[in-house]
């Protein structure tokens, strides 16, 4: 009866008589090697893609339409109309830039698996953005007093309708941030896919991004 023979990798053998271990595969089309799936996007990134897409566009012919009209005027602000508050909103820039600030090291602590971090952060950043909209109020409040409205003629009309506009934005990026920050106390995005929390976070930095633009067309230029 013939001895059952093994196929075993080659043993290479050093001058001095000791062994060394067997070579490891090549990984070539013979042991059936294979290349590492590539990354995909996932749904949710996805879909914010098409989404932040549409409303670059939506906002894009807001101040567009907004700036032909104001190059268009003989004088703008028109006469007998109240100036917008500069300095006021200025400020209020700084604080909006602030919950971006805040919504990174948000996520920077959801990297870190810090739960603790997470929920202040989330929770500072929707204070700032609160405090950004209630100043905001506060200066429309005050417009209003002093004469303008949305039936003061384009300058009011197009104040509102691109401010209020923003505004309405900011809102509903507060709603979203703070049903995440109800599911984050609730021990979500602990372990797992964590879509939703990285979502909310993109679009609360394109709100806010969006502002310094409206602020330069609207108030300074």
């Amino acid at each position: 009866m013939s001895p059952l023979v093994l196929d075993t990798p080659p043993v290479v053998r050093r001058a001095n008589g000791h062994d060394l271990p067997p070579l490891p595969p090549t990984g070539g089309d013979d042991d059936g090697g294979r290349e590492p799936a590539p990354r995909r996007l996932d749904n949710v990134r996805l879909a914010m893609m098409f989404f932040l897409g549409a409303e670059v566009m939506f906002f894009a012919g807001l101040i567009s339409a907004f700036l032909v009209l104001r190059l268009s005027a003989p004088f703008w602000p028109p006469p007998l109309q109240p100036r917008l508050p500069i300095e006021v909103t200025g400020l209020n820039t700084l604080v909006l830039l602030a919950s971006s600030a805040a919504m990174l090291s948000a996520m920077r602590a959801h990297r870190r698996r810090d739960g603790m971090r997470l929920r202040r952060r989330l929770a500072l950043t929707a204070l700032l953005g609160s405090l950004f909209l209630a100043v905001q109020g506060y200066e429309w409040v005050q417009l209003l007093h002093y004469g303008l409205t949305l039936s003061s003629g384009i300058y009011g009309s197009t104040f509102y309708t691109l401010i209020g506009t923003h505004a309405a934005h900011v809102l509903g990026a507060l709603v979203w941030l703070g049903v995440t920050l109800g599911l984050v106390a609730r021990g979500r995005f602990r372990e797992g896919p964590a879509g939703p929390l990285r979502a909310c976070a993109i679009y609360w930095h394109f709100v806010v991004a969006l502002w310094p633009v409206l602020y330069v067309a609207v108030y300074l230029a």
